[in-house]
């Protein structure tokens, strides 16, 4: 039976006194990321979790580790998942426009009874290194990382830096931006799907199986905020940054992304993004066929 091990995890918040907005979760069969986007809404309804994004990323996370065994296909739960979150945010919330709905990207390794499948929505993914030395990327939406940066370059040019907030959508041209694409997500008229409150977006699930090279792989999931060590800034490519994760910790991952966010450059000017600091979570974990 193929088999999942996980080595380490991360979860660290992009600013101090901002609710962290990811999760991340596991069982003897699966693991996953799941990343909740900032908030564009006028107010929380969600209470207790620090945003209505980490309340819909705990939602996911806790129901995917009860759910998903060897034999569960992911969409199948996903749905079930999203049916059952549509209705607890309704009930309180009641009815609001559709930038207001909690919503996150997912990224997930599943052991099944015959080999390895991953799953992912939104901009989330895997690295993984295989023991023969390929090594590979996937992502639910390719391109997501570049078109995010030339986006948050647009607005940092007109500004002048991120914005004293540390957060883009504090300038109210960019929010009304934002909204609307927001708005699009989980549409038919849109291009981005996630997971929320709209169960017909498990019908959108990326999902391919992941044969593994010389015995065995090690890979890591990851939100977008640990990403932008290999999409953003150029540090690693994904053999490096597995290697470097498995020999010196995610930790160490997080402490040198901290350092070019805040330190080298806190205004996004040489490296354009829509926050200074992102929530960056991970797991490391090994795949044993």
């Amino acid at each position: 039976m193929p088999r999942i091990s996980i080595i380490d995890t991360i979860s660290d918040p992009g600013k101090q006194g901002r609710a962290n907005e990811d999760r991340l979760g596991y069982n003897s069969h699966s693991a996953f990321v799941l990343d909740g986007a900032t908030g564009l809404g006028e107010r929380q309804f969600m209470e207790g979790f620090g945003s209505d994004a980490a309340w819909i990323a705990e939602f996911g996370t806790i129901r995917l580790a009860e759910r998903l065994d060897a034999i569960s296909a992911p969409a199948t739960v996903l749905r079930q998942i999203s049916e059952e979150a549509h209705a607890v945010f309704t009930a309180t919330a009641g009815d609001q426009p559709r930038y207001a709905w909690p919503l996150c990207s997912l990224t997930g390794l599943q052991a099944t009874p015959s080999g390895f499948r991953w799953f992912g929505l939104g901009d989330s993914c895997m690295y993984i290194l295989h023991d023969d030395g390929q090594s590979d990327f996937v992502i639910p939406i390719p391109g997501a990382y570049e078109w995010e940066q030339q986006q948050a370059a647009k607005h940092i040019a007109r500004l002048g830096g991120i914005g004293s907030a540390g957060v883009a959508n504090d300038d109210p041209e960019t929010l009304e931006d934002l909204r609307r694409g927001r708005a699009r997500q989980n549409t038919p008229e849109g291009t981005t799907w996630t997971f929320g409150i709209v169960p017909e977006a498990a019908d959108h699930l990326a999902i391919i199986d992941v044969p593994v090279h010389g015995g065995g792989a090690t890979a890591i999931l990851c939100s977008d905020g640990v990403a932008d060590l290999v999409a953003l800034y150029k540090l690693y490519d994904p053999a490096t940054l597995i290697q470097r994760a498995a020999t010196a910790g995610l930790r160490s991952l997080v402490t040198e992304l901290r350092h070019y966010e805040r330190e080298l450059d806190p205004d996004g000017l040489k490296f354009p993004r829509y926050k200074q600091s992102d929530d960056a979570t991970a797991i490391l974990l090994r795949l044993e066929a």
